[in-house]
């Protein structure tokens, strides 16, 4: 293949192979690291700091949004020095196995601050939230970019990406009810343990380990790929050039159209993830077991998207089939709290109510799921466009952008949350079944509608990706013609 400019270097193209079992579960399992990290920040955080440490929700919403701005720059420059990696070890191990202990202290320091001052608080808040997701995005980022690398194949990418998240959810979910059930149960004569501070000492060992874990075996289990993968070359470059070559890469229709979706659907996902607990405790009262059972039904559904994923796509191809998934989710998950302002939802003190809930939460998660399944399968695809238009291959830069808008999850979520919950005049240090019907209606509305218009945004623009299986075959033939 031709290089396009002056010091682009041309890459193979990856072969178009099904994996080895082996191979897939050890990629998958290192998602586990990012679901333990992305469920216990996004459901817990905000409660934590609020709750238990007692700071304002709207301010520590605000401080984590902003610690989100550093992402901006922390994950393109890791997706960018990750592709301009040359060791051998290839571009995305080195990158792996450095970001094991770095995660897993962080992660201890977030949730052991010290006693200090309100704003020293926050301080401490923003600081870590910054370390944890910088030292998080140094692993997986170029985990992530590997995916394209192990394979072309249209479809081999979605049935990748299912294990991945399989495991991510499987990761976040384990440590949801591990969290419920264990670190945060309730002490005698409490309905929940939510706010027992001593418990988060537990959760966050437990949490640090799993994720260092995951690492280390996911990096140690795909080892063996690296003679495999695609040999990108080695270009020599000015600072200058390098910034060029960046903005060049991001100048990608595609890319462009899926980082919008991600960014509504991954923001409002992180709206429900950081009021799930307030929705749990306040909203549907839950108590005792059913805060674990929701952990159960949630990786229900990520069992059936794994399963249904990669089939929808197959039969409809991506764009469709992520629209379709999309959408659902959104009419899905906001159906009971409008029909429960509508007075059309069985009340709490109802027998039916959870039955019917937890399979509205099944089917929400499968569909969300699946959105996010094909959203990352067509994220690899972008990689052959770009190298048809540059000459480059840039696996870095895309999944660095498609981590940044997943940990919107974390960031605008949390501040949305805290805005909606200031909006509602939720009170702090609340009491369940003590809140105003007023405050709960208010809340509900807010959450339902915000929710709903996010995901529909994300739906509509999944539609518009602007290419499926036959244009990246054909791209395909031709990079490798011209190799």
């Amino acid at each position: 293949m031709q290089a396009r400019q002056d010091g682009d270097i041309p890459a193979s193209v990856p072969p178009a192979r099904q994996l080895g079992r082996a191979t897939l579960l050890a990629y998958g399992f290192g998602a586990v690291a990012y679901g333990v990290k992305d469920f216990a920040f996004s459901s817990f955080l905000l409660l934590f700091y609020n709750q238990v440490i007692g700071l304002p929700a709207s301010q520590v919403g605000f401080v984590i949004m902003c610690a989100l701005l550093f992402d901006a720059f922390v994950d393109p420059a890791v997706g960018f020095l990750s592709d301009h990696t040359r060791t051998r070890w290839g571009r995305r191990h080195p990158w792996m196995y450095a970001s094991a202990i770095p995660i897993l202290v962080a992660w201890l320091l977030l949730w052991n601050p010290p006693e200090w001052s309100h704003s020293a608080m926050l301080g401490w808040v923003f600081a870590m939230s910054v370390v944890v997701r910088s030292a998080v995005s140094s692993y997986e980022v170029p985990s992530q970019a590997l995916s394209p690398e192990l394979t072309s194949d249209y479809d081999e990418r979605t049935r990748i990406m299912a294990y991945r998240y399989l495991f991510g959810w499987a990761g976040g979910l384990g440590m949801l009810i591990a969290s419920y059930g264990i670190f945060l149960a309730p002490q005698p004569g409490q309905t929940s343990g939510l706010l027992n501070r001593e418990g988060y000492v537990g959760f966050a060992l437990a949490g640090g380990l799993a994720m260092l874990v995951a690492i280390v075996v996911s990096a140690l289990g795909t080892h063996r790929e690296i003679a495999r993968l695609p040999d990108a070359g080695v270009a020599r470059t000015t600072l200058a050039g390098s910034f060029r070559e960046l903005v060049e890469t991001l100048r990608n229709r595609a890319f462009a159209i899926l980082m919008l979706a991600g960014l509504f659907y991954f923001t409002a996902q992180g709206i429900s993830f950081a009021l799930s607990n307030y929705l749990y405790t306040y909203v549907w009262l839950f108590h005792g077991m059913a805060y674990t059972l929701v952990g159960l039904v949630l990786f229900g559904g990520a069992v059936i998207a794994f399963l249904i994923a990669p089939r929808v796509a197959r039969r409809f191809g991506k764009p469709d089939a992520a629209f379709g998934f999309m959408l659902a989710a959104a009419v899905l998950l906001a159906s009971p709290y409008v029909l429960r302002l509508a007075g059309l939802f069985p009340p709490p003190s109802s027998p039916i109510m959870l039955p019917l809930l937890f399979t509205i939460f099944t089917i929400n998660s499968a569909c969300g799921i699946s959105s996010t399944i094909l959203f990352a399968s067509m994220m690899a695809d972008v990689s052959e466009d770009s190298e048809a238009r540059t000459g480059r291959r840039s696996e870095g830069v895309f999944f660095a952008g498609a981590f940044f808008v997943q940990k919107c999850t974390s960031g605008l979520g949390i501040f949305a949350a805290g805005l909606i919950l200031s909006l509602a005049d939720f009170p702090d240090g609340a009491r369940q079944g003590a809140v105003a019907e007023a405050t709960i209606d208010r809340l509900t509305l807010l959450f339902a509608i915000v929710y709903f218009g996010l995901g529909l945004v994300a739906a509509l623009l999944y539609r518009r990706f602007p290419f499926g299986r036959a244009e990246h075959q054909a791209r395909l033939e031709k990079l490798s013609e011209q190799g």
